[in-house]
Order: structure tokens, then sequence, then C-alpha cells
């Protein structure tokens, strides 16, 4: 009885996606209007079962790993006695083994299927997070540091090729926006719970700092666990979708030509697409230089509130909060603005400006009161992270085949975390209160960011001129030969 349910259950299943298939091929124009609510309801159901997964993860991985700023400004370098730069030294030796698993992971990953790897490597960076509330010194500090950057290595690139394969084009930068607004709602929510934690400290022995990291690393582990069974596979075995569904999803993947019908596969071409092409190696610059200003003013901030501004551990935690609030807020609704007008070089040479004028209000310590240089953090806020996901989502949207955009992430990744490295020696404490260093180097950063964005927009008008003409001389591309240069394939500006 039970082999006969199944059996009319996958009958039934068939027809649905027999009927929706005529519907989806042959579908009039009168009946576009109702196609696109079909799409919009999957749409809404990706935003609900797999966005979110990303993001948590995200958040996670940015919690992971900044709370060692967190930890320094409640005691952690008197009680593990840490010298001179020793916290700079463990802040940048993050981004190594960082660096070196992006490019590997962005292809190994879609290879080994996202909804294994992904899991698997947020497990093994939980468990390197609570063994950092365990350490005693320098050198195991160091150690658990590495090993959290080989496991995170792994995460962003795998993510935002995962959203890729899942949407398309034209929504795609709102859906990686959501993941620099997770890393900054992480820094906000950092703040909060390093706040919270503080309470704990002597608990069992322990010291506040220990704790924030041991509760951490099990709640990761926990997320990792359960993410084995919530990251699905493909559209083909999503849990929650139904027939209707993936028919609509196939029919995306068909009309979307930057993916490679699902299949997650790569080839040498794919990658030497991407290293010849100067906008991956433009876009990749531009990610480190802006990232060297997120990376250093997430870890930092707290630490620059409390020396810089001259405020107590409690109060630079908590001051720090509606900052990163502030950001993510900001960048929701430029993403969500950059994808319904699909205008991606506008948003970020909008967004630099306001992180300039920040970076000079700091500079210009002595002149100005506490007042004003906070506020200042506010408008590097509203820049860093419209930046940050407005570059990469202009660089995702660009590149194809599929295999050109795995391999293009993973070089811009790579760049960018050189950026982690950078961040971590620039704002040194002997120069604290004023951190002219850092500031400037910051500010120097966005204004490189904005005349490399002013270069690329050019190449791209260029290659789209260059694609107007070819059509007009009735040039075609061969489907074996696809990729962003061809002619049918329209940049977004």
């Amino acid at each position: 009885m039970a082999s006969t349910t199944s059996g009319d259950h996958d009958l039934q299943d068939l027809k649905a996606k027999a009927e929706l298939a005529e519907f989806v091929e042959n579908a009039l124009p009168q009946e576009h209007q109702e196609y696109k609510k079909r799409e919009a309801r999957l749409v809404a159901k990706l935003d609900i079962y797999l966005a979110p997964i990303l993001m948590l993860l995200t958040l996670i991985s940015f919690l992971d790993r900044g709370n060692i700023g967190y930890a320094a400004s409640q005691g952690m370098i008197v009680d593990i006695g840490l010298k001179g730069n020793q916290l700079n030294i463990a802040v940048s030796i993050f981004y190594v083994f960082y660096i070196l698993a992006e490019v590997p992971s962005s292809l190994l990953a879609k290879r080994l299927q996202f909804n294994r790897v992904i899991p698997a490597v947020t497990v093994c960076w939980g468990a390197v997070c609570l063994g950092n509330g365990f350490i005693t010194g320098f050198p195991s500090l160091v150690a658990c540091r590495l090993l959290l950057g080989l496991f995170e290595g792994f995460l962003f690139p795998s993510s935002v090729l995962l959203m890729a394969n899942w949407y398309k084009r034209e929504e795609l930068g709102q859906r990686i926006s959501y993941l620099y607004i997770a890393a900054a709602l992480s820094s906000a929510f950092g703040g909060l719970i390093a706040f919270a934690i503080l309470y704990m400290d002597g608990t069992a022995g322990k010291q506040g700092w220990q704790w924030l990291y041991i509760i951490e690393g099990i709640i990761t582990v926990f997320v990792g666990i359960v993410c084995f069974w919530l990251i699905p596979k493909d559209y083909q075995t999503a849990y929650f979708l139904n027939a209707e569904d993936r028919v609509i999803m196939r029919r995306r993947a068909e009309l979307t030509e930057s993916y490679n019908g699902g299949q997650g596969h790569y080839t040498r071409k794919d990658f030497m697409l991407a290293v010849t092409d100067v906008k991956t190696w433009l876009h990749g610059c531009i990610q480190l230089a802006v990232m060297t200003v997120v990376y250093g003013f997430g870890v930092f901030l707290p630490i620059i509130i409390r020396t810089g501004f001259e405020y107590s551990t409690k109060q630079a935690q908590y001051l720090a909060i509606p900052v990163f609030l502030w950001g993510a807020m900001v960048y929701a609704v430029g993403g969500f603005l950059s994808d319904k007008y699909q205008k991606r070089f506008l948003l970020v040479v909008v967004a630099a400006p306001f992180g300039m004028v920040g970076y000079s209000i700091l500079l210009a310590y002595d002149n100005v009161s506490v007042g004003v240089q906070y506020f200042a953090t506010f408008l590097i806020s509203t820049c860093i992270f419209l930046c940050g996901g407005g570059n990469m989502a202009w660089l995702s949207c660009n590149s194809a085949p599929d295999g050109k955009r795995a391999a293009s992430v993973g070089i811009t990744l790579t760049l960018t975390n050189i950026g982690g490295i950078v961040s971590g020696q620039i704002y040194i404490v002997k120069q604290a209160p004023q951190y002219r260093l850092g500031h400037a180097w910051c500010l120097g950063c966005l204004i490189l960011a904005w005349i490399g964005w002013c270069v690329l927009r050019y190449i791209y008008n260029v290659r789209e001129h260059e694609k107007d003409k070819a059509i007009e001389e009735g040039a075609t591309t061969p489907p074996e030969d696809f990729s962003d240069r061809a002619t049918t394939y329209r940049y977004q500006l």
C-alpha cells in the first residue's frame, strides 16, 4: 500500500513537471505576468530557505574572527602576556591561511558540493574558536588564528558561488549584499555579546574574554552540524522546492547564460579566462583596498573608541554597536536599490566619499571634539560595506561562464584578504590616541578605489561599444566560446 502511494505521488510529480514545463516553454504573451508571479514566489522561497542560512554563517564567521578586538579590550593582552606588536601580528596572521584557502576553496567547493563543504568547515572553525578560550600565550594564539583562517577561508567564496547558482544576475547584487549586511551585523552583535559576557568574568575561574571564545565556539559548532541538513545540494533535490519550482529554476538557468547548466564544473579554459581578463585584477585590487578599510575598522573600532575617544571598556563596546547597525541598514537599502535599477557603478562612487570625509575628520583629531569624531565613524560605516559588497556584486554580475566566475571570485577574494594582513599592521598601539597611520592609510585606500571604479566603468563602456559594433557587422559567438565577452552578454553598469 505504501509503495502504491509513493508511486502515485511520483506520477503526480512527473505530471506537474510536464504541465509546468509546457506552460513555461510555450507561455503566451498574456500569460507572462502569471509566470512572473510564480517566479517571484520561487525567489521568495530562496530568500527564506537559502539566503538566511548563508547570512547566519557569514555573521558567525565574522564574529569568530573579529572577537579578538573585543578580547583584547577585555584584558587578553595582559592575561596571556602579549608584548609590543604581537596583537597586530595575531590579527594579521589569520589572513595568511585565509588567502591560501580562497582560490582552491572556490573551485573545490564546486567539485565536493557546497552542501558538504560549507557545514564541514563551519564545524572546524567553531572548534578552533572554542580552543581560543584555552590559549596561554602568543604561540597558541597564533596557531589558533592560522587554523581559523584556513577554515573560514572556504566560506565566503563558496557562499557567493552558491548564490550565483540559485539567483539570476539581476537578483545577485542584493543577495550578496545580505552577506555584507551580516558582516556589519556581526560587529554590532560582537559588541553586544562581548558587553554581556564581560559580566561572566571570573566564572569557573575563567576570564570574560575566555568565555567569549568558548560560548561563540560552541554556538558555531552547533550551527555547522545543523547546516548539513539545511543547505541543499542543488535545486533538483532541494527540500523546499516543489515540482513547479524546479521547472522554473531550470528555465531561469537557461535564461541566464552565465550559469553552465547547474553542473558546477570548471575547466582550465575558465580559469585562464579569469586570469587574462583585466577587470578581474582591477576589481581584485579595488577589493583589496576597500577590505583593508573594512577589516581595520571592524577589528579596531572598539580599541579606537576606548583609547582614542577615551571611553571605558564597557562604553567602547556598546558605543560600537550603533555604528555597525547603521552600516548594515545603509547597505541593505543600497543593495536593494542597486539590484532594482541595476546600477553598480553609481552605488560605489557615491558611497566612497562618505568614508573619505569620515577619515579626514579622524585625522584632524586635535581640532575636533569627541562627538564629531564619533559622528565620523558613522560616515565611515555608511561607506565601507556599500563599497565592499557593491564591488564584489559588480564583478559577479559581469563574469561568465560559471567557471570563470568561480576563478574570478577566488582571485578577487585572495587579493581582498591581503588587505586583512595590512589592516592588522596599520593601527599600532603606540600611536594611540591619534592612530594617524591607520586613518591616513584607509583614506588613501578609498581614494584609490574610487579612481579604480572610474577606470572600470570606462573599460565596460568600451567593451559594450565593441559588442554593439560587432552585432552591427553580423558577428556571432559560437556556444563553445561563450563568455562575458560574447556579443549577447550585456554588462551591468
